[in-house]
């Protein structure tokens, strides 16, 4: 199929093309409950109170927002939302989405889990990236120590060095298996230790082409100038840069610590200016893509529509496997399901884990639905739209 250059974010009957009527209006539901901030914030509690206390509250969570947000509680689970996306030549991103509980057998069995998630993308054209967070598989607080620059223990180095062993064996595997990983950006406290055993990786696993990608939250304002010295250092060493390029996801706790601690915010000063960066970063890759492979992962209509006309400009074609978009699971399916039928590289974001686990992520991302100016109402309007152009058909 000849890949269309004029894609319209507001087709509905392609953004909806998977779904039954009976999964539209469940759909409908579940945004018009995320809509309604009141219900969200007593329902995220009631359900948080509900899972501490170890109530049965599964057989509600798992057919309703987990079935919507998640692949399922396994990667086996996950096949199904596998399967459905590549019908449509959408990739997936499997996301173990359980949040480490800080001990060693919880590091390791991370490891092992996404080791898994590595052999499932073995020679799976559906799905074309891995995806894991450095905490995951080191303690948090040794990072931020590495940061800061003090002085390890001992036993300190060991489990350091252990940590970096198990981001290595997933690198590893992935440049083994031919399956490109992201490395997930977090807090500006812990994430140049990130960067650096990130950049370690690149230049082991780099060299023919990007398998490693790092993350850059362009809601900090130094980010651009951390993708320039990237791509500097990259050519220097003779490797791929991959990156990654989002907004962020920290903005609260970032402002929060900053204020407590009395250092610069790194948080841009407003939407508009992290807009505007992010439209930069995407800019200066796509100039650079002799050097840089890139994933925009974002839910901004203008930002896609921005970097698919920078990808013409440049006589990039739709489906550069050096250009990928990516989207949340459950969310913005307009971008993904038109972005993938014009040729373009879409992909998405599949969490799995146990509910118990995967609660957090879950609550986070209503929670996010919420704030993000319009999200759930964009999704509102298109759902009612989809919904009256199919009853219009049937007439």
């Amino acid at each position: 199929m000849e890949p269309r250059t004029n894609v319209s974010f507001d087709d509905t009957a392609v953004a909806f093309s998977s779904k039954s009527n009976a999964e539209l209006y469940k759909m409908y539901w579940l945004f018009k409950s995320m809509n309604s901030n009141t219900f969200v914030k007593i329902g995220g509690g009631l359900l948080n109170t509900a899972i501490n206390l170890h109530l049965p509250v599964k057989f509600i969570v798992k057919p309703t927002i987990f079935s919507h947000f998640c692949g399922g509680e396994t990667i086996t689970e996950s096949e199904r939302a596998i399967q459905e996306l590549g019908k449509y030549n959408i990739g997936t991103i499997l996301d173990y989405s359980v949040e480490g509980e800080g001990s060693e057998a919880s590091y390791n069995a991370t490891r092992d889990e996404l080791l898994r998630t590595v052999e499932k993308a073995r020679g799976n054209k559906n799905i074309p990236f891995s995806v894991f967070k450095v905490t995951g598989l080191v303690d948090i607080k040794l990072l931020e120590k590495v940061q800061d620059r003090k002085e390890l223990s001992a036993d300190e180095r060991a489990a350091f060095e252990r940590g970096r062993d198990r981001v290595n064996a997933i690198c590893k595997r992935c440049y083994e298996a031919n399956v490109r990983v992201f490395v997930d950006a977090e807090e500006s406290w812990i994430q140049e230790t990130i960067d650096n055993l990130t950049y370690e990786m690149m230049e082991l696993y780099n060299k023919e082409k990007a398998i490693v990608y790092n993350t850059y939250q362009l809601y900090r304002h130094d980010r651009l100038d951390a993708i320039k010295r990237d791509y500097d250092n990259a050519v220097k060493g003779g490797y791929y840069l991959g990156g990654k390029l989002v907004r962020g996801a920290y903005m609260e706790k970032e402002r929060k610590r900053a204020s407590e601690q009395g250092y610069q915010d790194p948080i841009n000063l407003s939407k508009k200016a992290s807009d505007e960066l992010f439209d930069n970063a995407v800019r200066y890759c796509v100039e650079h893509i002799d050097r840089i492979a890139i994933c925009a992962g974002t839910h901004n209509e203008n930002s896609c529509y921005h970097l698919m006309e920078l990808m013409k400009q440049h006589n990039i074609a739709p489906g550069d496997e050096r250009v990928y978009f990516a989207q949340l699971f459950g969310m913005s399916d307009n971008l993904s399901y038109n972005l993938a039928n014009a040729g373009y590289n879409a992909a998405k974001y599949v969490p799995y884990g146990p509910v118990e686990a995967v609660m957090p992520y879950l609550l986070r991302r209503a929670n996010e639905n919420t704030a993000i100016a319009g999200q759930s109402s964009r999704e509102l309007t298109l759902i009612q739209r989809e919904v009256e152009r199919r009853k219009a058909a049937r007439k």
